[in-house]
């Protein structure tokens, strides 16, 4: 079994479905991940590009966004330790109505126990939140 590394545009193809040829090409790999039979890493950079694309491209509202980019994250085949970051990232995103970044700022902090240096509306208010 190889482990790729997902790009962007492979996991927009699958799941917007908007290019036959790509989505064919897709399908079959993605499928694989979902039983573990291939293996791949969704990097941060990719998944802030999706929620990008899918938002403000393609206007897609947040929580369908973080519904199936967390459906793809829950696949068997996706590896690597930052899943879980990745997957709160998108339930801060979508519940609260923040950037995605700021959302993974805010999510690592809480993994790691780090402070947050920000003059950010949005890190306030999840602050604010869940700090109170």
């Amino acid at each position: 079994m190889n482990t790729a590394i997902l790009d962007t545009n492979v996991i927009l193809r699958y799941l917007l479905k908007d290019n036959a040829k790509l989505f064919e090409q897709a399908k079959p790999f993605m499928d694989a991940l979902k039983t573990g039979q291939n293996q791949a890493y969704i990097l941060e950079g990719v998944l802030v590009e999706c929620v990008y694309v899918l938002l403000k491209v393609y206007q897609i509202p947040r929580q369908e966004i973080a519904d199936a980019l967390g459906g793809v994250l829950d696949y068997s085949g996706i590896v690597g330790t930052d899943k879980k970051r990745l997957k709160q990232s998108l339930k801060f995103f979508s519940k609260h109505n923040v950037d995605i970044v700021d959302a993974l700022i805010y999510a690592t902090a809480i993994e790691r126990g780090l402070e947050i240096f920000s003059f950010d509306k949005d890190i306030k208010r999840l602050k604010r939140i869940y700090e109170q």
